[in-house]
């Protein structure tokens, strides 16, 4: 892949003559020119070749043919960037890939929301707490969590550090899942804490058993894969910061197409994608893998629209839709929008984003969702589709590793009134990793039946 900043730039930089939502109010555009400059001459994180592999898996998603698994932190964190930190998260997505791949027997393609989510949209651009009104938080990326007016300001030097973030956790994951730590001999390795106390741990344990016993037998026959040893995992965010995701686009040497080598895959969120908008331009002049957060206000000719300017190939594996409604909604809105995509013969890969449509306010002030609410979403996307005869492509879900107390219910139950305990996100509220586990064994069974 070459670095054609001129072309690249020049090609991808369109979007700039339209009008993008939820972009930071810099106070200095010199500083973000100088801070864009730098970061067109830096490496790429990630290959073109590699965004063509995930296109390929992809694709595979969009026929039927495997379930994608998309999860990871709402916004990540600067101050998150360690060793312990990713591996609990990597290790819970494995943990639900094994459990989907070994109860629903398909093939599971393992996207993060990972080096590079830390860019969030909001839905007002200002804050009010005890009668003083700041910018609203809107990533580490962007400003300052902290609640003063000099950590509001946007900076633009925290694109850099964005990069040198995503960077550290690329380098991270790749060690994990190249290195040894990823072997699916590791499944009960993966379970030697605090999940192995609870139900959903002891589940897994029991499912970990029938693994071992699999692989065994497979041994004894010998046979003993590669494809066990090591996993392909892929990262993702939302393309919401468009000045960074331009001078990271670069054109691939063999192909003389544009890529965003800031990660394998990117969506475009539910406030950003206006049909007339910037983030679209700049998607579709992009190679990646694309995903649509289509929410319960999306209409059919909206969709079509879509995948008239992102897919106009119509190439499976180029575009995910990734419908996000509601638990209330999502058996009203959904049906027609795949009934009209299908019928005008499109394979794009339908995902469920059942998080984003169920976020209320407790009385404690704390943002949470319901782990049935959570669930029930899921029910409503495999209904409409199994009544649909199509296939649902996978789920997109903002969860941890860690045993924070951010959304209620769960197999090991979380109550309102324990919110306080470890609310940690930096955000919306995660799944923790009990949470997930009980959601992977759920998705398996609606799967199967």
């Amino acid at each position: 892949m070459t670095v054609n900043a001129e072309s690249s730039t020049s090609i991808a930089s369109s979007w700039r003559d339209l009008p993008a939502a939820q972009q930071p109010d810099y106070p200095d555009l010199g500083v973000l020119r100088e801070v864009t400059a730098d970061l067109e001459s830096y490496p790429p994180l990630v290959f073109a070749g590699e965004c063509d592999q995930l296109r390929g898996r992809m694709a595979a998603v969009a026929r039927g043919e495997a379930f994608l698994l998309q999860g990871g932190d709402c916004a990540e964190a600067f101050d998150q960037v360690s060793a312990d930190q990713i591996r609990a998260k990597l290790k819970t997505l494995l943990q639900m890939s094994a459990v989907l791949t070994y109860a629903a027997a398909v093939p599971v393609v393992k996207v993060g929301r990972i080096a590079g989510q830390y860019s969030k949209p909001r839905s007002k651009p200002v804050e009010t707490r005890n009668g003083v009104t700041l910018p609203s938080y809107r990533g580490d990326s962007v400003n300052g969590a902290e609640f003063t007016a000099e950590a509001r300001v946007p900076d633009p030097d925290r694109l850099r550090r964005m990069y040198h973030a995503s960077a550290a956790t690329l380098n991270l994951v790749r060690g994990f899942t190249t290195g040894g730590y990823a072997d699916l001999h590791q499944v009960h390795a993966w379970n030697q804490d605090f999940v192995r106390t609870s139900a959903s741990g002891q589940r897994y344990e029991a499912l970990a058993r029938e693994i071992d016993n699999a692989l065994n037998f497979m041994k004894a026959c010998g046979a003993d894969p590669a494809e066990f040893h090591s996993v392909e995992f892929y990262a993702s965010h939302e393309a919401l910061l468009l000045d960074y995701e331009a001078a990271l686009t670069r054109v691939d040497s063999r192909s003389g197409r544009l890529y965003d080598v800031s990660g394998h895959m990117v969506w475009i969120g539910e406030r950003t994608r206006q049909l007339d908008g910037a983030h679209i331009a700049f998607a579709a002049s992009i190679r990646n893998p694309i995903g649509v957060k289509l929410g319960p206000t999306t209409t059919a000719d909206e969709a079509l629209e879509l995948i008239e300017r992102l897919d106009p190939e119509r190439e499976p594996g180029r575009l995910t839709f990734i419908t996000r409604m509601g638990a209330d909604r999502i058996r009203d809105r959904l049906p027609a929008l795949v009934e009209r995509v299908t019928a005008e013969g499109a394979q794009v890969a339908w995902v469920c984003d059942p998080m984003h449509g169920n976020t209320f306010e407790a009385a404690s002030g704390h943002k949470t969702r319901r782990f049935d609410d959570v669930l029930d979403e899921v029910k409503g996307f495999f209904e409409v589709h199994k009544a649909l005869g199509t296939h649902p492509g996978g789920i997109h879900v903002e969860l941890t590793g860690d045993d924070v107390t951010e959304c209620v219910g769960g197999g090991d139950e979380i109550l309102v009134d324990d919110l306080h305990q470890r609310y940690e996100t930096a955000c919306d509220p995660r799944l923790n990793r009990s949470q997930s586990l009980d959601l992977a064994f759920l998705v398996a069974e609606m799967y199967r039946a």
